[in-house]
C-alpha cells in the first residue's frame, strides 16, 4: 500500500511539472506572436528613403565626384566609426561663397590655410549624431547645437530637401561609416567668420 502511494505521488509531482512546463511554452509563444502582430508598419516614403540612404555610399565614384575633394578632406576630418552629421558646401558653394577651388586650394603654399578654413567650417555644420533626411520632421524645424556650438535651425521643405540655416541641400544621405553626408548650396556659418572670409570686392559694396 505504501508503495503504491508513493508511486501515485511520483506520477502526481511528474504530470505537475509537464502541466507547468506546457503552460510556460504556450504562454511564450502567445507573447511572441502578440508581439509580432503590433509592430508598426514602416512607411512607403520612410521604407524608400532609407534603402536610397543605405544605397548610398562615400567609396561610389559617383559620391565623391558630387562630394568633391575639399568636401571629401572636410569629412575625413571626422572619425566614420562615430555617429555624426554633416552638411557640406558643393564644390559651386565652395568657389562661389569661399573662393576656394580644389585645384588652386590644396597647393602647397595654401594647404595649411585650407585645412584651417575647412577645420572652422566643420565645426559649424557637423551635428554629433546621425540625421537622415527621414528623421527631419517635413514641414516643422527642429535645432541642434553643432560640435563647436553653433545652433543649426533644420526643417524639410515640401520639395523634400533639407534646409539648414536657410541653405537648402542639393543632394542628401551619402554616408561614409556610421557619418551621413547632406550636400548644401551654400555655406553654413557664423557672421563673425562669414565677414572673415568675404570676398573683398563684396565687403567694399
Amino acid at each position: 500500500m505504501e508503495s503504491s502511494k508513493k508511486l501515485k505521488r511520483v506520477y502526481s509531482f511528474n504530470n505537475l511539472i509537464i502541466f507547468i512546463c506546457v503552460v510556460v511554452s504556450v504562454s511564450c509563444l502567445l507573447v511572441v506572436l502578440i508581439s509580432m502582430l503590433r509592430l508598426p508598419e514602416v512607411s512607403r516614403e520612410s521604407n524608400a528613403a532609407w534603402r536610397s540612404y543605405r544605397a548610398l555610399k562615400m567609396g561610389d565614384v559617383s559620391e565623391k565626384k558630387r562630394l568633391g575633394q575639399l568636401g571629401e578632406i572636410m569629412v575625413g576630418m571626422l572619425p566614420d566609426d562615430l555617429a555624426f552629421t554633416v552638411f557640406v558646401p558643393s564644390e559651386e558653394a565652395f568657389e562661389r561663397d569661399l573662393r576656394l577651388w580644389a585645384n588652386k586650394s590644396l597647393l602647397e603654399q595654401n594647404v595649411n590655410d585650407t585645412q584651417s578654413t575647412l577645420s572652422r567650417l566643420l565645426g559649424f555644420s557637423a551635428v554629433p549624431r546621425s540625421l537622415p533626411s527621414v528623421a527631419i520632421p517635413l514641414g516643422e524645424e527642429v535645432y541642434f547645437d553643432s560640435i563647436s556650438g553653433f545652433t543649426l535651425y533644420i526643417s524639410r521643405d515640401p520639395e523634400k530637401r533639407i534646409v539648414a540655416n536657410r541653405v537648402r541641400s542639393e543632394s542628401v544621405d551619402l554616408r561614409k561609416g556610421k557619418i551621413v553626408v547632406h550636400i548644401m548650396n551654400g555655406v553654413i556659418m557664423d557672421n563673425e567668420f562669414e565677414q572673415s572670409v568675404r570676398p573683398d570686392y563684396e565687403s567694399e559694396d
